[in-house]
């Protein structure tokens, strides 16, 4: 069989066996299976069809494996009041990072002295809470709200401690923080803590904050951009502390307790060069408690 024949047997699908074959000693010719293709010959090896395909199922009923619970008054209330904030205000984010060696070193050593007087362990809120009234007295927009056209600001610091409840997230506030000591700070957020648990705030002990604080650490949480806690103009969010390799002043690298810090603020209150140095305030203190008891 030439090879040109074979190609168009294989071309067509076609048997051989099944061509009358009319060339010399009873080979295949051109002409033999050129005569059963214009014949309407089909090949004996006809590829198979495709399956149909088949429809697609439309969505399963899940009602049975889903709940559906009543949103409860305090979740409505916080949907509300986030919403609103993010309707309202003009919300930006910045970040920074804090070295807490010298925080850590500050509990470890006075701990156990400090429970001893106060009844009550020294943690790092209150550090923070310090920390923040330091920079609200050299920024007072950042402790400001907006009020129909006018600008509020603040000479008190009345600062909100973000709790998560079984039943949602709560903001108690500790009020004249700058007129409070650490273990005074340490112990409105304990029972405040307490009664959050136990689902006994009231209104009154949740109302009337200058700036609030919300420590996503304590869950584990690395970075985020917090919301505001309307009408404020500021929330400080902290975050969990992770060993991390820095660069010393000297050159030297060594692995330091390090925190990302994220200020979420109102824009139009409260320019970027504001929110950046309140920052930078913040981290100062904390890297370095003695200027806060310096004032420096």
């Amino acid at each position: 069989m030439a090879p040109a024949v074979r190609k168009l047997i294989e071309d067509n699908g076609l048997d051989p066996a099944t061509i009358p074959a009319t060339g010399k000693g009873g080979r295949l010719v051109k002409g033999d299976v050129l005569k059963i293709i214009e014949s309407g010959g089909q090949p004996v090896s006809a590829p198979a069809a495709a399956p149909a395909p088949t429809a697609p199922s439309g969505p399963r009923p899940n009602s049975e494996r889903e709940e559906r619970v009543k949103m409860t008054r305090l979740r409505k209330i916080i949907a509300t009041r986030l919403k609103e904030a993010q309707n309202t205000a003009a919300m930006l984010t910045t970040f920074n990072e804090v070295d807490m060696t010298s925080v850590m070193n500050a509990r470890k050593q006075y701990q156990d002295a400090f429970v001893k007087k106060n009844g009550i362990k020294l943690g790092f809120m209150s550090f923070f809470a310090k920390a923040c009234v330091t920079a609200l007295k050299e920024l007072p927009a950042v402790n400001g709200s907006i009020e129909g056209d006018e600008i509020v600001y603040k000479n008190y610091y009345d600062i909100g401690v973000a709790v998560g409840t079984p039943t949602g997230l709560v903001v108690p506030v500790v009020r004249d923080c700058d007129l409070k000591d650490l273990a005074a700070i340490e112990a409105d957020i304990s029972g405040y803590g307490m009664k959050a648990r136990d689902g006994k705030l009231t209104m009154a002990e949740m109302t009337g904050g200058t700036f609030t604080i919300s420590n996503g650490g304590t869950y584990g949480s690395m970075m985020s951009t917090p919301i505001l806690n309307a009408p404020q103009s500021a929330v400080l969010g902290m975050h969990n502390i992770v060993q991390r390799a820095m660069v010393m002043p000297d050159g030297s690298i060594q692995a330091r307790p390090m925190m990302y810090l994220a200020l979420s603020y109102d824009h139009r209150i409260i320019d970027g060069r504001e929110a950046v140095t309140f920052l930078v305030r913040v981290k100062q203190c904390l890297e370095d408690p003695a200027r806060m008891l310096y004032d420096v």
